[in-house]
């Protein structure tokens, strides 16, 4: 997902951006379910690459290369999200393309990276979960390991690789030379790492698994309530205080054994006990009416049906409906960035396989036999 995802944020924003994909099935994401009624390609697909040109090459094939060769040419951006050096032994890579191209940003989305003893391995979101430390604290102390419940590593690299292509136009606009992105998922799950880190660095101790509790402060967890749970975070002193008040707990916030949010933390679980045998006595609803009132930040743990159902979001314009060529409608969640000038915007769905195939090549200048020629090879 880290490059296809780090596209469709450029194309929110309006970059023309096209998806380069083989004859023979295109992107395998194509093919993973599940599928609304009539459509050849599965429901994540279609959200994740909208906004997005497609058009069907074989790199494999000279003629396919060419193509690409002279796509690059017209183009300011390449994104590429394969194992390090499958462009480079087809002869696309960076180092191929950059000598005709210096203005060329090639962004490198890799496992591992481009250089070191893992360049060669092949690296996936639950595979760079686990080796980059983060699934190492996630869950629960004593319980299995698990990863994060969305692809955080692969969406974390999308983030990182849309920010670094930002810079590297903008460097380019004052030195009139492109640059090579390196970029791994390794690189990007360690990154996240930012409290476990300071832990670690300053006192040696390896963090684990907290549940849904904080690295270095407290109360900042979800605690049961008489018919669920309700996320509570009550760290800095005017929100302890308040807190406190709200949950008949006064005397906590005059007792000096939780007079900070650290020292607070140093006995987390003795004092998420005593937090807990209170919240059990009302339901979330109650907890969320009188903490929400006291002023204390705190959350209701909502499924996503909830979540696409939640007014505050709908008013927001998160949810859009992409135009589809088969489908007529996609609903989808957009994009969270609310820009006064030059917000982004969410055209379509994404393309079927090579359906623009013919039109970007005519733009990029290929002579019309050859793209007769190609299109009859991918059939």
């Amino acid at each position: 997902m880290a490059g296809p995802y780090a596209g469709t944020m450029l194309a929110d924003m309006g970059a023309d951006v096209v998806k380069i994909e083989a004859p023979e099935g295109g992107d395998y994401s194509r093919a993973l379910g599940p599928f609304a009624r009539g459509s050849p390609d599965g429901a994540g697909f279609l959200r994740l690459d909208r906004n997005k040109r497609s058009v069907a090459l074989d790199l494999k094939s000279d003629a396919g290369r060419q193509a690409f060769r002279r796509l690059v040419a017209t183009s300011d951006v390449v994104i590429e999200n394969l194992r390090a050096g499958t462009l480079d032994a087809l002869g696309v890579g960076y180092e191929a393309l950059a000598p005709s191209h210096p203005r060329l940003v090639y962004c490198s989305i890799t496992g591992f990276g481009r250089t070191g003893p893992y360049r060669d391995r092949a690296g996936l979101d639950l595979i760079l979960q686990a080796e980059s430390g983060l699934m190492s604290v996630t869950g629960e102390a004593g319980r299995p390991p698990v990863k994060v419940g969305v692809p955080a590593v692969d969406l974390a690299s999308a983030l990182y690789g849309a920010f670094a292509i930002a810079t590297a136009l903008i460097a380019r606009d004052r030195t009139g030379r492109g640059q090579l992105i390196d970029l791994s998922l390794l690189e990007s799950g360690v990154s996240l790492a930012i409290w476990e880190s300071g832990v670690y660095l300053t006192t040696g101790e390896v963090p684990g698994p907290l549940g849904s509790a904080h690295r270095v402060s407290a109360p900042y967890q979800a605690f049961r309530t008489a018919d669920g749970y309700v996320a509570i975070g009550a760290t800095s002193p005017p929100t302890w205080t308040a807190f406190c008040r709200a949950t008949g707990l006064e005397h906590l916030a005059a007792d000096p054994r939780w007079r900070d949010a650290t020292t607070r933390h140093e006995r987390a679980g003795e004092l998420a006990a005593i937090i807990e045998a209170v919240t059990v006595t009302r339901t979330t609803d109650e907890w969320m009416r009188g903490l929400g009132a006291a002023g204390v930040p705190c959350g209701r743990i909502n499924d996503l049906g909830a979540v696409f159902a939640d007014p505050h979001l709908r008013e927001r314009g998160l949810f859009v409906d992409l135009p589809h060529p088969v489908l007529g409608s996609v609903r989808a969640i957009g994009s969270p960035l609310h820009l006064s000038d030059t917000p982004p915007v969410m055209r379509h769905a994404a393309p079927l396989l090579g359906e623009h195939t013919r039109e970007v090549l005519e733009e990029a200048g290929l002579p019309r036999d050859d793209i007769d020629a190609l299109l009859a090879s991918a059939r």
